[in-house]
């Protein structure tokens, strides 16, 4: 993989700001993509749907940033990566404002499902980005710092978001991460050197890579197994606390908040551990996903137990996730970027399969077996780990 070299502590320091605005991008994109969770009562008494509907503004966000990226990636396989990431950030600044003055709710759906394909292709191409802006050795590291943008949306963005619509009304909510995508576009073209489009392939080629390599097939597989079990847990993890230990609002958004916490505390430890043993970082980040949903079964009726659960929850989960990045560069080293297109569409696409199959669970044996559900998918994926071969897994 190609790196931009460092030769002057300044040059040190832009590409560390690179950096953090690919992660203030993440940032973005991701609270966009959440942002309605928060907001659904106040957008379906506005726009009078119900709230089923005005869930669809996830849900088809969601889907679109799964399943267009394959192709998107290949059709842009040519433009310089700094080039696309502005112009999707565009599109979402555009996006947030065309919400945010919407007058009728086919149009937020249309808009929305425009913003999860630039989502899906953020997701292919931004982790790579960061990698490729500061030395080989740092790469790990900066993936690790560019996946923080996922835990500081969690903490910050989306308790932000909420409480900005209390104070201001969704439409304005909308409006402000307009203007907050619009700087980060900026900051991209400020900060970000120009990256040539590298290992371009055509979409017959993305689809044909889980087919020809045996690796990456093995790392999706797995990937989709753990994505699916989390989301359909963590999906419903509100109503479990709630029927299992009559947790208050107050304190569920403080579990929420711990969880988010250790996302990020996991996402730097699993960066140092990457690079040691990739592998064994990803065999223990499985083990402690299934660990944590078995400790909130058996003893998150309790405020310490469901402590302890969260906190666990959110190290292993985001631990695994930078694993995951890493395993797909160790497995396609030579075509990263059309293969985090297909971990994209395994990612997104697992997501909303985890919430359906979840909710299926919860709506015939309880929120509980959504929680059990959660703990045989994620363990299935441990063993597909443990089962496939070294050489499969072995990466710096």
């Amino acid at each position: 993989m190609e790196t931009i070299s460092v030769a002057s502590p300044r040059s040190a320091t832009r590409s560390w700001l690179s950096v953090a605005a690919i992660t203030a991008s993440l940032f973005v994109f991701v609270t966009t993509e959440l942002m309605p969770v928060g907001l659904l009562t106040p957008i379906s008494a506005s726009l009078s749907i119900s709230v089923g509907v005005a869930g669809l503004m996830v849900t088809l966000y969601g889907l679109s940033a799964g399943l267009g990226v394959p192709f998107i990636v290949a059709w842009t396989r040519r433009i310089d990566r700094r080039v696309l990431l502005s112009a999707l950030l565009a599109i979402l600044a555009l996006g947030n404002l065309i919400t945010a003055i919407s007058p009728n709710y086919p149009l937020v759906l249309t808009v929305r499902l425009i913003m999860g394909f630039a989502n899906g292709v953020f997701w292919a191409i931004g982790v790579s980005m960061a990698m490729r802006v500061v030395p080989e050795r740092h790469s790990s590291r900066a993936a690790a710092i560019a996946l923080s943008g996922i835990s500081i949306a969690t903490v910050v963005g989306i308790p932000l978001g909420t409480l900005l619509e209390n104070l201001t009304g969704w439409r304005t909510t909308f409006l402000i991460w307009s203007a907050l995508s619009a700087l980060v576009f900026v900051a991209v073209a400020v900060l970000v050197p120009a990256l040539p489009s590298e290992n371009a392939v055509s979409v017959r080629e993305v689809f044909g890579l889980p087919i020809n390599n045996v690796q990456l097939r093995m790392v999706m597989v797995a990937v989709a197994l753990y994505v699916l079990g989390h989301f359909g847990a963590y999906t419903f993890v509100r109503p479990f606390l709630e029927e299992s230990s009559s947790a208050t609002p107050t304190f569920i958004a403080t579990l929420l908040i711990i969880y988010g916490v250790g996302g990020a505390a996991g996402n730097f430890l699993a960066g140092y551990t990457v690079t040691k043993n990739l592998r064994a970082s990803f065999v223990v980040a499985c083990t402690g996903l299934v660990a944590s949903l078995l400790l909130l079964l058996t003893i998150g009726h309790s405020k310490a137990g469901a402590i302890l659960a969260l906190a666990l929850w959110g190290v292993s989960f985001g631990a695994a996730n930078l694993c995951q990045i890493n395993l797909t560069l160790a497995a396609a080293p030579n075509t990263f970027e059309a293969a985090m297109s297909i971990n994209t569409l395994a990612y997104n696409t697992s997501i909303a399969l985890g919430a359906l199959f979840g909710g299926l669970f919860a709506d015939r044996v309880g929120v509980t077996g959504a929680v059990w559900f959660g703990v045989a998918l994620m363990a299935v994926s441990l063993l597909v780990t443990l089962g496939a071969r070294r050489k499969a897994v072995e990466a710096g």
